[in-house]
Order: C-alpha cells, then structure tokens, then sequence
C-alpha cells in the first residue's frame, strides 16, 4: 500500500515532529488537536525544526539559501493543522501521538475507525501500551499496529513497527514500507512490555534512579559523569526531562507491574508528577527550563 496522505493526531510533545518527519519526506500531512492553540505549537515546532535542518544544510554549502527558503515553504505547505476530522476523509495512514492513557488512546481509535477510510492503517506511537486493546476499538483490529517514534523524531532514526494479537501480515509490512518511506529504519516487536528499545533502556536507567535516591547523589553530577563517558549525548535525568515526566513514570511503573522490582520507580520523579512538574513541557522537572 502506498501512503499518499498521512495523519497525525495530537500535537505535543511528539506530534509536531512526526509530522513534521512525514512532510520532510513528501508526504501530505494532517495534523489534529483538540484545540487550534495546541495545533499552533505542533505546527511552529515542525516549522523550527524543519528550519534547523535548512540551516545545517546551507552551512554545509548543501544548500542555497535561496534553496532552503522554497524547501522550508514546500515542507511547511504539505502541513494541516485542524481541530475536526474533516480532513481525514482521504488518509491512507493515522498515527496517534496522544497521552499513554488507554482510554484516551481508544476513544481516538474508535474515532479514526469511523472517520477515514476502511483500507486505512491505524497507528499508535505508545511506547508502552497494549495495542491489541486500541484495536478492540475499532471495526479493523487486523489493521491496527504500533507505529513507536523516539525523541526528538526528527532526528531518531528507529521506529519500532509493534504488532498486536490481530494485525495482519500486510499491516505490518505497509507499516514497514511507509517506515523506510520517511527515511526511517524500522523494526518489528511483538506486543510485550516496553517492547525492544524501553524495556532495554528502563533496565539500565532504572538503576541510576535507584543509586541516586539510595545514595542521596544530585542529578545533574550524575547527569555530568554519564554525558562526560561519552556513551550518551545527554545525562538519564536531562533526557526525562525532555521526555516527559509522566509518560517515563508511567513507562516506568508498568514495567516494574509486569517484570517485577527489578525496575525501579523513582519516588522523586513521582513526586515532581503529581506537584504539576513534567519537565520542558511546563518548564520544570528535574532542572528549571526556560
């Protein structure tokens, strides 16, 4: 199946830059939220990012910038925000990017099922959650799949392609297909906890959260030490910050529910969650942001 026109539902923190990743690769592009303020930020943070990489390429002699300016209207131009499934009509692929709550990711899912068209794929950037459930929503559970993103998606080349109890063969394989489509390298995983990449990162970060707690160390010397090794470009506490607060907790807690105490849930990133404080999003977490 070829992916004329692709949607995006949620414009957060993930939702302008898949978007903004689909349009890059010249893929039309619809990207919804609930309110046109929140369509605002997902669009103006595409158009920042789409920007950037103009701007490195023009740095490298890549580009003119005559060239960069008619690419960044070109790229900017395969973008729609909207706040109604109007536009939805005639998408060949749906990918929701709305908070790791099942009950949110379900009723998106009933609404995709309903509002575009019957041969469309129906995709979920979870990073945790069952996607068989978000397909018992829908009347085409058989094309249902997870579609998962890393941050920032602009720049991550993974995605993990996530097949539920009732995707098909050929769902997975389109997925795959629209994957290398957006110049990204996919891989498929079945439907386990954290599946590949966040069960595999959670074992590792889970104990830093425990030393530093049980230890009482402060978070940005040990943020420093693991940047300074050189074996991640940002420290485990700067990266939830850009994460998110609450989708690493709530990553995190489902993890230690189905592997046990061996994933460790840190009481102070819980604390910062319930006083409000999620990181870059609000401009708080475990730094100050500005």
């Amino acid at each position: 199946m070829f992916v004329f026109k692709a949607a995006v539902v949620g414009a957060g923190t993930m939702g302008g830059e898949i978007a903004q990743v689909i349009a890059s690769a010249g893929v039309p592009v619809v990207l919804k939220d609930v309110e046109q303020e929140f369509v605002e930020v997902g669009l103006t943070k595409a158009r920042d990012v789409t920007e950037a990489q103009l701007a490195a390429l023009v740095a490298k002699g890549k580009f003119s910038e005559e060239d960069s300016r008619r690419q960044l209207e070109e790229i900017v131009g395969r973008m729609t925000g909207v706040t109604g499934y109007d536009e939805f009509g005639d998408v060949d692929f749906a990918i929701e990017a709305v908070p790791e709550r099942m009950d949110i990711k379900q009723a998106v899912f009933s609404e995709l099922d309903e509002l575009t068209p019957g041969h469309a794929i129906l995709a979920s950037n979870t990073s945790s959650l069952s996607v068989t459930e978000m397909g018992e929503a829908t009347t085409r559970p058989d094309k249902v799949c997870g579609f998962h993103f890393f941050y920032p998606a602009s720049m991550m080349r993974l995605i993990e392609v996530i097949e539920g109890e009732d995707t098909s063969e050929e769902t997975i394989q389109a997925a795959a297909n629209f994957a290398q489509a957006i110049r990204k390298t996919s891989i498929r995983c079945g439907e386990v906890p954290g599946f590949v990449v966040n069960r595999i990162l959670n074992s590792a970060v889970s104990e830093l959260w425990r030393i530093t707690e049980e230890e009482g160390l402060d978070v940005e010397e040990v943020d420093r030490v693991i940047k300074d090794s050189g074996t991640v470009p940002v420290g485990p506490f700067f990266l939830t910050d850009l994460l998110g607060l609450d989708t690493v907790l709530h990553v995190s807690e489902h993890l230690r529910a189905s592997y046990g105490e061996r994933f460790f849930v840190s009481a102070r990133m819980k604390e910062l969650v319930e006083a409000g404080h999620l990181g870059q999003k609000t401009g708080k977490g475990f730094y100050e942001h500005g």
